[in-house]
């Protein structure tokens, strides 16, 4: 049976849930089809914008941009962790999936805030990682963790950002653990490893970018 394709990844428009002080994507017709001939739209937007992926020098001076990643970086065996109605993930919770984990390339946790996207209720914080458990996440060989909302870390401000306020992003993106943000359907996933794929724009320097995340679910 052929593998069944997954779409993870929420539409782009101008209507979406931003990172708070962040301006969303402004998308403006240059030309149509009716008076011009052909179409063709403009998008003004930052790169951490909808289902995207960040790169090391998102928050760290002088670290590896996106473009500085070869394409397999961006694809591999995945599990998904279910992490609904908790508050924190810890350690003590990984550590009861820590055989799965040994084996793939990327950790989506799933925590339901997917349904509260283009709403006030996913400005709330989710369930996220203590630094405890992101620490114990970077002796895997990880190629990316992901979320299926905000961010690894409890929501801030964008114009108070720090190391001390940011401290999973810079545990994980300091080894090179890529942060796939704003994840959807991932209630949809099976409890066993699948392949997941989470290619960028190919933007020279890249610190993130809307990706089109996808899982392949065999059967």
């Amino acid at each position: 049976m052929p593998a069944r394709i997954i779409d993870l990844t929420h539409l782009l428009n101008e209507q979406i849930t931003v990172y708070p002080d962040t301006e969303g994507p402004k998308i403006v017709s240059l030309n149509n089809v009716a008076e011009h001939g052909f179409a063709e739209l403009q998008i003004t937007m930052v790169l951490h914008s909808g289902t995207h992926i960040d790169a090391p020098c998102h928050v760290i001076q002088d670290a590896k941009s996106l473009s500085d990643f070869p394409l397999s970086k961006f694809m591999g065996p995945a599990l998904v962790i279910p992490c609904t109605g908790i508050d924190a993930i810890t350690l003590e919770y990984l550590k009861t999936y820590e055989p799965l984990i040994a084996g793939i390339d990327f950790i989506l946790f799933y925590t339901g805030w997917q349904h509260k996207w283009k709403t006030d209720a996913y400005f709330a914080n989710c369930p996220t990682l203590t630094p405890e458990a992101a620490k114990w996440l970077t002796m895997f060989q990880l190629k990316g963790i992901g979320f299926d909302a905000f961010s690894v870390d409890p929501i801030i401000s964008a114009h108070i950002v720090t190391e001390e306020n940011l401290p999973n992003h810079h545990i994980l993106l300091g080894k090179e653990i890529l942060l796939i943000e704003n994840l959807t359907n991932l209630d949809q996933l099976p409890s066993t490893p699948f392949a997941f794929h989470c290619l960028p724009l190919n933007i020279e320097n890249a610190d993130g970018s809307p990706v089109r995340a996808i899982a392949q679910v065999e059967g």
